[in-house]
């Protein structure tokens, strides 16, 4: 099968390797149908994450076709040909910090799929834990759009949306405007704040973040008289930091109202500073998680009662075999337009609309 490997550099392969049996009782494989590329991926590919070894096949997201299941896999749960969600997160379900709802520190799971074993990024994948990794997708939904399930939804909502604790009439601010934080827009938008501003220093991201219901959106670089007026303001009830830099920390810090919530959701390389002499008498909380998947079951119940579109975050398209020039147009994604991408594994004829019909016939035959 082909499969696109990290080499140790920041120049990734497609190489060849065997497709994937099942090693232990409550493996599953799967047939990648969909996948996508994510910001991580690219940390990795630029030596950020040393526990990733050379040799290692990439990404954590994707939408398959179940192949083989383990003995120990429940037949109630999953069935060879199900159409499933692959969740970033591997979860045993078993372990202490699995039944607090931690699982992204699953004793044997959490994030493995394109770190501790072979990824999604390839034709096939060995889903380790599959009955507390894997998600079934309901009839009627569109596999393509259900990538966006994998991690970036989960993340903006569970360290977003929860993180902040949003509720009906309060006031957002998200920082940043990549696809998480954009995620953060859709699913804290369910919650009907009264206001939501995004910031940027990219235009492009900024019309997105228009067309996906901000009320406001500013300009950082051009408009920086706009930010002053903001931070000079009452504040906001729930303040996401969706950039991971130090300086975009410190703006949260300066953004949030007395009483309200900072959710750091941005990936931080470098010490940031936090400003206590300035926030201890406030009532403020500030949180920052991993985001643990529990909320996809949520997620895609929304998403079939039409109160959430994750194909609203898709913008680009890519047939795997030209994973790697999808990979150099992530790199540009900010001066291409381009939020998230969605990968095909299927033949050009097959692609669409005939996908929903199968993901239909899957379910029918179960009735």
């Amino acid at each position: 099968m082909k499969a696109l490997v990290y080499t140790g550099t920041p120049q990734p392969e497609v190489q060849t390797k065997p497709i994937p049996t099942l090693e232990k009782p409550d493996d599953a494989i799967i047939q990648m149908v969909h996948g996508t590329i994510c910001g991580s991926d690219l940390h990795v590919l630029q030596g950020d994450v040393p526990s990733v070894s050379p040799g290692r096949t990439l990404g954590h997201e994707g939408v398959g076709r179940i192949v083989e299941l383990g003995p120990a896999i429940p037949r109630n749960r999953l069935s060879i040909g199900d159409m499933v969600l692959v969740a970033c997160i591997t979860s045993c379900g078993a372990c202490a910090l699995c039944q607090r709802g931690m699982r992204s520190h699953c004793l044997t799971g959490g994030w493995q799929l394109g770190h501790l074993v072979d990824g999604t990024q390839a034709e096939y994948v060995r889903v380790p834990h599959a009955a507390g990794s894997l998600y079934v997708l309901p009839a009627g939904v569109d596999p393509r759009a259900a990538v966006t399930l994998s991690d970036a939804l989960p993340t903006a909502m569970e360290c977003g949306a929860l993180g902040t604790r949003v509720t009906p009439g309060s006031t957002v601010v998200i920082v940043g405007a990549g696809p998480v934080g954009l995620a953060a827009l859709l699913t804290m938008s369910l919650y009907s704040p009264s206001r939501v501003v995004v910031l940027s220093r990219n235009e492009t991201r900024l019309e997105h973040a228009r067309r996906l219901g901000a009320d406001e959106t500013i300009n950082t670089a051009t408009a920086p008289e706009r930010v002053e007026a903001l931070a000079a303001g009452p504040g906001f009830d729930a303040v996401v930091e969706a950039v991971g830099v130090p300086e975009t920390f410190a703006l949260c810090q300066r953004l949030v109202a007395p009483g309200g919530s900072i959710a750091n959701v941005g990936v931080h390389g470098r010490p940031v500073s936090l400003e206590l002499d300035k926030l201890w008498g406030r009532n403020i909380s500030i949180t920052s998680q991993l985001v643990d998947t529990v909320t996809i079951p949520t997620l895609l119940r929304l998403w079939k009662s039409r109160r959430l579109d994750p194909a609203l975050l898709l913008t680009h398209d890519f047939h795997f075999n030209d994973i790697l020039e999808a990979y150099e147009q992530f790199r540009n994604s900010s001066r291409l337009r381009m939020l998230k991408l969605s990968l095909s594994f299927l033949e050009p004829n097959k692609v669409g609309s005939s996908e929903l019909e199968e993901n239909e016939k899957v379910h029918k035959s179960k009735l």
